[in-house]
């Protein structure tokens, strides 16, 4: 083989290696970023929604169908070669290039139509919201804002549609749930289906020992249930309707509903409220209603200010302020990622409709 041919069978060896290393080392680039763009967007996309509807705007979801990535790889092979004539040395060099080209295609559906709609207008169904209680989730934040009523204790259920102006029932409720909460810190909350085989009804059971009696029976006193002879298991159900002794009649939100609950948490500056762009709410006496201070407010928080936040775990620019929750507010975060795992329990079922928009992305 002559000098050339085997500089020119190096180079071809050395692309072939690259491009054998191309495949997994574009996946290792590629793969994390996206999920990661993806992500944040479905966050901000979800956090400006909440925004819009404190304002009485419209919200709007899209979804994201489907992101194909095009990855070209480039290459040349050449050879190069001069010669001196003083000295009568000739130099041949290879010359070798490889780069790749990154062109993605996304596609956007937007989430309505009729399927769409029933799903995030229905209330959530009782068996996802029990069902959740036992698989982590603090059984207050689940019930603080899935549940509108319980019995006869009310969760703020005017906060379920636009801002209302008068103060809503909550503060039994509210006590409810920290009683709740700390039956099940000591592992006192069992859920799960009626014992008779020709019932359907789910009950719920708290075990009672001398240190929580008092717990129980307060929780009892709450929920009007009363007697000298009543158990501690209780059948739960949404037909309030049907009133029978000893029973919990639950009446879930909607998705929208939840929205618009944590919707109502988040922070307006003072001239939005001047111009008269949100409705404030108000106690019996008039003074400005803290919403705060509810079963949702004291898990959610979104604050605004002028300028981009620094701190912030996701944030998003509307009317001239930016709306934001802060990276180190664990409570909001976590009240958060419920939401997302609500929403796409409930909504992410139907099928998006409407024309898809599908976007090449230059580089």
């Amino acid at each position: 083989m002559s000098k050339n041919g085997f500089v020119l069978f190096l180079s071809v060896v050395a692309l072939y290696g690259c491009q054998s290393t191309f495949g997994p080392s574009a996946l290792e680039n590629t793969h994390p970023a996206y999920n990661q763009a993806i992500t944040t967007s479905l966050d901000q996309q979800m956090l400006l929604n909440l925004v819009r509807l404190k304002y009485r705007d419209s919200p709007y979801f899209l979804d994201v169908a489907s992101v194909t990535a095009s990855l070209e790889l480039v290459g040349s092979v050449g050879v190069e070669s001069s010669s001196n004539l003083d000295s009568g040395v000739s130099i041949i060099q290879p010359n070798i290039g490889v780069g790749y080209a990154d062109r993605p295609t996304i596609s956007y559906s937007p989430l309505r139509g009729e399927d769409f709609l029933k799903s995030v207008l229905s209330p959530i169904p009782l068996e996802a919201i029990l069902v959740m209680t036992q698989s982590g989730w603090s059984v207050q934040r689940i019930f603080a804002i899935t549940i509108e009523r319980l019995n006869d204790l009310h969760n703020a259920p005017s906060a379920s549609g636009p801002t209302p102006e008068r103060e809503p029932p909550y503060k039994e409720f509210k006590r409810l749930l920290y009683l709740l909460r700390d039956l099940q810190i000591e592992g006192l909350i069992e859920i799960g289906p009626a014992l008779d085989k020709n019932s359907s009804n789910l009950v719920i059971l708290l075990e009672a020992y001398s240190a929580h009696q008092t717990t129980i029976d307060e929780i009892r006193l709450l929920l009007g249930i009363v007697g000298e002879k009543q158990t501690n298991q209780f059948k739960i159900s949404t037909n309030f309707l049907e009133k029978t002794e000893g029973k919990w009649n639950v009446r879930p939100r909607s998705i929208v509903s939840v929205l618009f609950y944590l919707s109502q948490n988040v922070e307006i500056p003072q001239e939005h409220f001047d111009a008269g762009l949100v409705t404030r709410t108000r106690t019996k006496d008039g003074k400005p209603f803290d919403w705060d201070d509810t079963p949702a407010g004291i898990l959610f928080q979104v604050k605004s200010s002028k300028t981009k936040p620094s701190n912030a775990f996701i944030s998003v620019p509307y009317r001239g302020q930016w709306f934001y929750i802060l990276d180190n507010d664990l409570q909001s975060k976590s009240t958060f990622m419920l939401l997302q795992q609500l929403f796409s329990l409930q909504a992410g079922q139907s099928k998006a409709s409407g024309p898809t928009l599908t976007l090449p992305v230059g580089r």
